[in-house]
């Protein structure tokens, strides 16, 4: 365990050697399973617990730090936060877990927890440890519809569960402010939070409404002093509206005459001064793009035709954009085909949930003639003056 105050504990575990999140997100550092122990005078809570996968190695810890656990906060019921609830009340038989009504059934549904054991907080309610209080906000559908923060009122600590998170192993305990954490914490943003950004946005107001002087994330760093304000700077500039000077463009070529296409729109945006990301859909993973889709103004397809339609990897693209719900404000589809079908009509349909313009396609047939390059010198300027007017 680790002191963060006067009755405060971390007793989290970092893996470092996961690859992989949820079987879909990669993971360059791995992350960290992050719990908490509060202790008052009268009683001692610990604040969401672990992935079962270390659940032997934590169940030692919180043994050997001789504690009674009368309350298990779970903000949330997801397996990584929630594992070791079955176990750790078996340790503890007087017990009982606090959390949403919507947690709860969660946790019945998940870990089979006996429901008279479980104990459902208002939003808004507290209750005392003895010399400290913990406060309970409801956040739905910050990540998750069951989601709530946790507040130690006397200490001005927030407990935020996902919120503010990041896989983020460089850390001892406390945040850094470093540029690869802000790195972390985007892509964790953009995987896990982006789809609510709305709700996002609502709790940071909240979140900024309690001036906590630190706030501790079940993901990453525990963010203090300074580390506040860097954390909340962050996710101010990524759930407004505001967009960059930059578009993506990102391509899969069979034959090369595709990504002819590509560099030549590329070379003709940067010389009018847009930033262009360009990603090749054969080598990024779906963070990377991800990353690049918090604060792009557009995103442009490049493909070749499989068959009859687009390339798989530009569909999964698209399909991945539309359920991360980013801002963008546009889309175009490029590319080339042999015999014949429709590149840009499978793209356009994949966004359902959200609804950028659709710019006026620029499809060839094979390699890239003269009069192609003209029409992609107009798609140029189109998306010039989009990006120019939106990122003013």
């Amino acid at each position: 365990m680790k002191k963060i105050a006067d009755g405060v504990h971390y007793c989290g575990i970092h893996d470092k050697d996961r690859k992989i999140f949820d079987q879909l997100v990669p993971l360059p550092q791995g992350t960290t399973y992050n719990s908490y122990i509060v202790e008052g005078s009268e009683k001692t809570a610990l604040i969401d617990t672990m992935y079962a996968k270390f659940g032997g190695q934590y169940i030692d810890a919180i043994a050997a730090s001789g504690l009674r656990i009368d309350h298990i906060v779970s903000n949330h019921a997801e397996p990584d936060h929630s594992g070791m609830i079955p176990k750790l009340l078996e340790m503890f038989p007087s017990a009982d877990v606090l959390c949403t009504p919507k947690c709860a059934e969660n946790l019945q549904n998940m870990l089979h927890v006996d429901q008279s054991r479980l104990r459902c907080v208002a939003d808004g309610e507290e209750i005392s440890l003895g010399g400290r209080t913990l406060k309970f906000y409801h956040a739905p559908w910050v990540h998750w519809p069951d989601t709530m923060l946790t507040f130690l009122k006397e200490d001005a600590f927030l407990f935020s569960c996902d919120f503010f998170g990041a896989h983020y192993t460089k850390n001892e305990l406390f945040a850094d402010c470093s540029p690869d954490l802000a790195a972390a914490a985007k892509r964790y943003y953009a995987e896990i939070m982006m789809p609510f950004s709305k709700f996002c946005s609502k709790y940071l107001g909240k979140t900024q409404e309690l001036s906590p002087k630190m706030i501790l994330p079940s993901h990453g760093p525990v963010y203090g002093g300074d580390g506040v304000k860097f954390i909340e700077g962050l996710y101010s500039e990524w759930t407004s509206e505001a967009v960059s000077n930059k578009v993506i463009l990102a391509y899969v070529s069979m034959y090369d005459n595709t990504a002819l296409m590509a560099d030549y729109l590329e070379n003709s945006l940067v010389s009018k001064g847009v930033g262009v990301v360009k990603a090749d859909l054969m080598e990024t993973d779906e963070g990377e793009l991800a990353m690049e889709l918090v604060d792009a103004a557009g995103l442009i397809f490049g493909t070749s035709m499989v068959l009859t339609g687009p390339h798989p990897k530009s569909v999964y693209a698209a399909y991945l954009a539309n359920i991360l719900r980013p801002k963008l404000k546009f889309t175009a589809v490029i590319g080339s085909f042999g015999w014949g079908g429709n590149l840009a009509a499978p793209i356009d349909s994949m966004f359902t949930l959200t609804k950028p313009e659709k710019l006026a396609p620029v499809v060839v047939k094979g390699r890239p003639r003269e009069s192609d390059f003209r029409l992609l010198d107009a798609l140029s300027d189109e998306i010039t003056a989009r990006v120019k007017a939106l990122a003013k």
